[in-house]
Parts: C-alpha cells; structure tokens; sequence
C-alpha cells in the first residue's frame, strides 16, 4: 500500500478549510473563526493533570496534538494566524520550535504565557466565533460555539481531505503492525496485560497516545463490547483473543478489531472465518448513496445466517430480526465515522444546517445514520457475542425456541467474535483502509 506525502497534499487541505470557514462565519454573522487547542483539565483537589486532548478542530488545521493553550485565528481573505504557545518552563518538555509541513502556510506567532494571546487574537470577542471547550476561555474571549457554524463545520468534517485520507493511512499501518505483535503474544501464551504492552510497543504508543483505551479480551472476556481490565496473569486454558485496538497519526484514528481462536482448526475457527466473510461482504457495500441504516439491518441478517449455519439459531434470520433475538447476540451498531475523532461528528446529521436522521426502531445503539457519500470513513464492524445477561432477555420474552442452548454453552467459552476495518466511500467501489495495512 501506498501513501501519498501529506506534506504535499496539506496546502490543498488548508484551501479546503478556509473555504469552509468562510461559509460557516457568513452563516454565523461572525467575521472571525477562532479555535483555541484546549487547557488542561487537572483532577480535583490534586495539582495532577488529566492526559491532555486537543479540540479536534484545532488538530483538523494543524498536525499539532501536545500543544495547550494556543490558537488558530482566521479572517477570511487573509492567511490563517497561528498562535502559538512556547513556555518558559522547567517543570516540563516545552513545545519545539514550530516546524513541519504547515509552517510556511499560515502566519506563526510564539508566545510566553497564554495571556499574551490576547494582544494577537481579533476582536471583538463578540464578532468571533469561537470553537472550543469552556475551560479555554481568555479574558472576555468565552468559546460560545455558534450553531449555525458547528453544524456545518462538523458536517463537512465528514468529507475527508487526500490529506487526511493520507494521515488515515499512516495510522493504520502502525496500528496493523502492532495487532500482528499483539497476535504473536496471545499465541505465545501471554496474559491480556502483557498482551496489551506488547501492541503499545509495537504500535510505539502508549496509553495515552492510543485513540481509545485497548480492548485485549481472552476467552469469555470477549463477551464484554468494552473489557478493559487486562488480567495480569494468563488464563489456565487460552481460547480465544479479541483485540480492539488502534493508532493515532498527527490526530487522526485507526480503528480496528481482530478475533483469534487458539485452535486453528476448530469449530470456533471456523465461526470466526464465517463473520470474516460476512464483514468483507458488508464493507463492500459502503457506496456511495448506500443508506447506513440498511448496511446495519442487513449486518443483523447476514450474521444470523451465520448462527444458522452453526446451528445457534433454530429460526430463519429474518426471523430472528423481527423478534429481536437478533440483538442479543448482535447488539451495538455496525459502525461509525472515523476520522480525528474515533467516533466522528456528524453521524446523525440531517444537513449542514443541522438537524438528525433517528435510528430505526429497535436499534438504539447505531451511531450513524446517514446516506454513503464519498469521502466519508466508516467503520464497519459485525459481531456475534455470547452474554448472558442478553440471552436470558431471549428466554424471558418468550423465544427460547428460537435458540438451541446447547450450541450456546458451547460457544459461550470463547466470548465473541468482532472483526473491524476501516473503510472509504468514493465514487466507485469502496476502499479498505485497514486489509491493505495487514498485508504490507
């Protein structure tokens, strides 16, 4: 797989997002768009921060992702102002000089303290829209977060840039890398704990670098949608491995999950190698004017044709669907958006203009709700789980018969199976981010 240089692709980017800054300040009455990086957060009654996270629209015009209290400041017409603080500090690494791609493409302003952003930043503060959290507040500049401007901005964060797609690639592969260290670990014996070590050093990440905390789930672990415990001794019988994990790259997301059977040639095997087929089919179908919806209604009925086909289900999947057996062994959404953020903005967007498209009934965990348009990165996600808590839903709204139980205590042993790729919609066929990152 080949990746573009994002230092190439990153002027056309920065066109794009002035563009549409200048429509979401005319749509805001607003005549400047100030995003501030964000402060830190510390934790009560402690001088300890809280890993730090930069507002997402900060990092969607700069690779930037250590820097607090800064600020993008932009006039339409002019060049982007980036201001940009460097402490005089002993306590901490101070940020480096600033350096990279982005640099000769927006004016550059160092500051000492944040306050000095002040004398820097247009104004008046009620002319301004300002995108942000409130604890970025300076002076009488309060990020207030127009409406009209966020719902177009976040809309169309939904249509990546080649450079973001370029970015986007990058992470994958770091991520890919480091699930085949992950892989090698669980076959070599190893606990969740270490299992969860070996991918942060392989994807040369830690805890707080990683999108999102690691899901690293031996045998009924599986079960859990979000096990983060990480055991820290190895179970006595290793049976199944289900990793949930990803990388970041200058801010932006991979996304991807994995399942493994200890025993290659088992029947577990063969269930993880059916839901594999089952999930290429429906990253397939991520076309453009493809309702999102649907590819999730669909995920219900492929995967019970799957129980079926292993004798879990006595009922067609049709049938499974209608009466919500289904979502006990099926129960989140098929996917999200993907982008700077893990679960992206603007899944249930109507328009730019805001608005929500709901989920259809009976499918209250959905997180996205739109039609396919190219340029859009979703994940696409299938699982089957065997959770007990669910299963006993089953049996007390009157449809035991529709399982057959002794196929369920079989399987109950290995947890579940999720399997996740990252998947672009263009204007033809769709294209897999992550499968391509495998196989380098």
């Amino acid at each position: 797989m080949t990746t573009a240089d994002p230092a190439l692709l990153y002027p056309q980017h920065l066109a794009v997002l002035t563009a549409r800054a200048d429509e979401a300040l005319a749509r805001s009455g607003r005549e400047h768009l100030l995003i501030p990086s964000g402060r830190r957060h510390y934790q009560v009654f402690d001088d300890r921060d809280y890993p730090f996270a930069v507002n997402p629209h900060f990092k969607h015009w700069l690779p930037l992702t250590g820097v607090a209290d800064s600020w993008i400041a932009y006039s339409p017409g002019r060049r982007p102002k980036v201001i940009y603080l460097q402490p005089f500090d002993y306590w901490h690494v101070v940020p480096e000089a600033p350096n990279g791609w982005w640099v000769g493409h927006v004016d550059v302003e160092v500051i000492r303290t944040p306050e000095e952003a002040l004398q820097l930043l247009p104004g008046p503060p009620e002319r301004c829209a300002i995108i942000g959290e409130a604890n970025s507040a300076l002076g009488s500049y309060v990020p207030d977060n127009p409406a009209a401007a966020l719902d177009y901005l976040h809309y169309q964060r939904s249509y990546k840039t080649p450079y973001e797609v370029a970015l986007m690639r990058i992470a994958q592969r770091r991520a890919a890398h480091a699930h085949r260290a992950a892989e090698r670990a669980f076959r070599a014996g190893a606990s969740e704990f270490e299992i969860h070590m070996t991918y942060c050093a392989a994807a040369r990440q830690d805890a707080t670098e990683v999108p999102y905390q690691n899901i690293v789930a031996l045998n009924e672990h599986g079960a859990v949608l979000h096990y983060t415990e990480l055991d820290r001794d190895p179970p006595a019988q290793a049976r199944s491995f289900l990793i949930d994990a990803g990388a970041s790259h200058h801010g932006y997301a991979a996304d991807i999950t994995r399942t493994y059977a200890a025993d290659r040639g088992g029947e577990f095997q063969a269930m993880v190698e059916a839901v594999d087929r089952a999930q290429q089919a429906m990253c397939a179908g991520v076309r453009a004017g493809a309702d999102y919806r649907q590819l999730h209604v669909d995920a219900h009925l492929a995967l019970m044709g799957v129980l079926r086909e292993f004798g879990v289900l006595r009922v067609s999947p049709e049938a499974a669907l209608a009466t919500g057996v289904s979502a006990a062994f099926f129960p989140h959404g098929l996917g999200h958006p993907i982008g700077l953020q893990v679960h992206d903005v603007a899944g249930f967007a109507a328009s730019d203009r805001g608005g929500t498209i709901p989920r259809p009934d009976g499918h209250p965990y959905l997180r996205m709700t739109r039609v396919l348009e190219p340029g859009m990165v979703v994940t696409i996600e299938p699982g089957v789980y065997f959770i007990d808590m669910l299963l006993d839903e089953v049996k007390k709204n009157g449809h035991a018969a529709s399982v057959d139980w002794a196929r369920v205590d079989a399987f109950r042993p290995y947890g579940g199976i999720r399997i996740e790729d990252d998947v672009l919609c263009t204007d033809a066929a769709p294209e897999n981010l992550t499968r391509p990152a495998f196989a380098d």
